[in-house]
């Protein structure tokens, strides 16, 4: 199927398209600013079941019209040269990030379906796991907001495997770096993260020192 190509009304920064390195500082400044916590005492319980001083709630951010569409073309710019047909993970963190990214690819001439993976199987009708165009996908890109044990995206590849989608890679906004990332490589899929729990403290000590 042959797609129009569109020229869609870009956000501008000083006259120019926004570059990718504009982009993804404005886009760690709404997650620094709308998503992280920090919190010494008591720390926050996490759905990992861990506790943790970081907290990041990057739905803040992945429901916002402006952060939606820096993490559309953002991700979009990491998987555009794979030979991929979809882009998707585990609702519900995943969802803002396909959608967006699948959009952008759209805006590109490039069809890249959004898949939302199931936490629980549909209870009636064909009782499925996947809502997306299964049919027409051989090989996908695994998305999530932030890792941390790395298993609800484990689980994520382990139920588009089932259905033999050949998983290419996972993109997440923040990795925690709590060993997420290589229990995730550990099934053979590389890890591509947009920002680090790293770069978040060093942004808190840049502002601590400014006090």
């Amino acid at each position: 199927m042959a797609y129009k190509k569109t020229n869609p009304r870009r956000r501008e920064e000083g006259g120019k398209e926004m570059n990718e390195n504009v982009m993804k500082k404005r886009l760690f400044s709404l997650l620094y600013s709308r998503s992280f916590r920090y919190r010494e005492n008591p720390p926050y319980s996490l759905a990992s079941g861990k506790t943790s001083p970081y907290y990041f709630n990057c739905k803040a951010v992945t429901l916002d019209p402006e952060g939606c569409t820096l993490i559309g073309k953002l991700v979009f710019n990491e998987i555009k040269e794979f030979n991929i047909d979809a882009i998707g993970g585990l609702t519900l963190g995943a969802d803002p990030i396909s959608l967006s990214t699948s959009l952008e690819a759209y805006q590109n001439d490039i069809r890249v379906t959004p898949l939302i993976v199931r936490k629980e199987a549909k209870g009636y009708g064909a009782r499925c796991w996947v809502e997306g165009d299964i049919e027409n996908t051989n090989r996908a890109v695994v998305v999530d907001d932030v890792i941390t044990t790395g298993q609800s995206i484990i689980f994520a590849i382990d139920r588009l495997r089932n259905l033999d989608i050949e998983i290419d890679r996972v993109v997440v906004l923040i990795d925690r770096e709590e060993e997420g990332r290589e229990n995730i490589e550990a099934k053979g899929v590389g890890v591509i993260s947009l920002f680090k729990k790293t770069d978040f403290d060093i942004k808190k000590s840049e502002l601590y020192r400014r006090l």
